[in-house]
């Protein structure tokens, strides 16, 4: 498990996402055929927890969260970037999404919730903003960023 395998199971899950909308019904497609139950969401996070564990993913740490963007947009992630982040009952700075954000949550604690949100996916619309959030403890969360477009804000 590698920055490479990482790279392309989500590949293979951009290309079902690439052209469409960020809305509730992406969200509730990629829980449907890719939630918690699905082979795609097990070998997303087995990756992400090795590659936590391991160094290569979430190398930076501000303000008691560990993170780190692992991948720029790319044509092999159909304009995609690939953030991940390390939350333990805390809340991370304001920003919003421009062109959307798709977040896998992927809950190291049983209970812990991203955004109020348990494991699974959850689907941020473009011009949409939030301070995230976990919560009842500790967290993983990939999210998927089209253009890699992101703008911290106040709030």
């Amino acid at each position: 498990m590698n920055p490479s395998a990482l790279r392309e199971q989500v590949s293979q899950l951009t290309a079902q996402l690439a052209g469409r909308p960020l809305n509730d019904e992406l969200g509730a497609w990629l829980n449907a055929n890719h939630g918690p139950d699905s082979a795609t969401y097990k070998a997303l996070r087995a990756l992400c927890e090795v590659g936590v564990k391991d160094g290569w993913l979430c190398d930076r740490v501000a303000g008691g969260i560990r993170y780190g963007r692992i991948f720029k947009p790319a044509d092999d992630l159909h304009g995609f970037s690939v953030d991940v982040v390390d939350m333990n009952n805390i809340a991370g700075p304001h920003h919003s999404h421009p062109n959307g954000e798709i977040d896998l949550i992927m809950p190291i604690d049983d209970g812990a919730q991203f955004d109020g949100q348990p494991a699974g996916w959850w689907v941020y619309p473009p011009q949409s903003a939030h301070r995230p959030t976990v919560s009842q403890g500790r967290s993983l969360v990939l999210y998927l960023l089209p253009q890699g477009s992101i703008e911290f804000t106040r709030a």
